[in-house]
């Protein structure tokens, strides 16, 4: 009987072990794929979600998630939109835990510059902000890492308006906004 109560004890012991030893593997497992989880993927899960994001030139913005591509998030914020490149992000507020996945669609198209070249073609008004300022204008050019704005400077006098280039590098890039 005594022989009985040791094999079981022995028995529980290692069953308590292998218990123990299963939720430590399952929580390693759990922060490996947390690892692998980009920014991109948590805020594909908030589109349609109103977040409050903090950019890196010290602004905040109160929006809504539209678009989420590999470099770049397209943010609406009342009648307004925004492209905002994912490294003038300094942090965000109301993110869920959830993430999605990318789709099987080529990401190739859907670059930083091929979001600036599209506002580019069509003219649209802009301001451009970046760390030191901002400035207001069309897009005229859009390099590989780099876009050009055409600025309206009105230091000619009324109704005199000239046009102004001025470069930007996307480095310095925060936030592209509709005027």
């Amino acid at each position: 009987m005594r022989w009985d109560l040791l094999f079981a004890d022995l028995a529980a012991q290692l069953d308590a072990a292998e218990a123990a030893d299963a939720v430590q593997t399952i929580a390693e497992l759990t922060r490996a794929e947390q690892a692998t989880i980009l920014l991109t993927d948590r805020l594909r899960a908030a589109v349609g979600a109103l977040l409050d994001l903090h950019l890196v030139d010290g602004h905040g913005l109160t929006a809504e998630v539209r678009d989420v591509a590999p470099e770049w998030v397209l943010l609406a914020e009342r009648s307004r939109q925004h492209v905002v490149p994912l490294t003038a992000i300094a942090s965000i507020s109301g993110l869920t835990r959830h993430a999605v996945a990318p789709t099987s669609r080529a990401e190739a198209g859907r670059s930083l510059g091929a979001a600036l070249r599209a506002l580019m073609r069509d003219r649209a008004p802009v301001r451009v902000r970046t760390r030191s300022g901002h400035s207001d204008g069309r897009i005229a050019r859009v390099g590989r890492d780099h876009l050009d704005i055409e600025e309206l400077s009105h230091e000619q006098g009324p109704g005199r308006a000239a046009r102004e280039g001025r470069l930007v590098p996307f480095s310095a890039l925060v936030c592209v906004s509709e005027t």
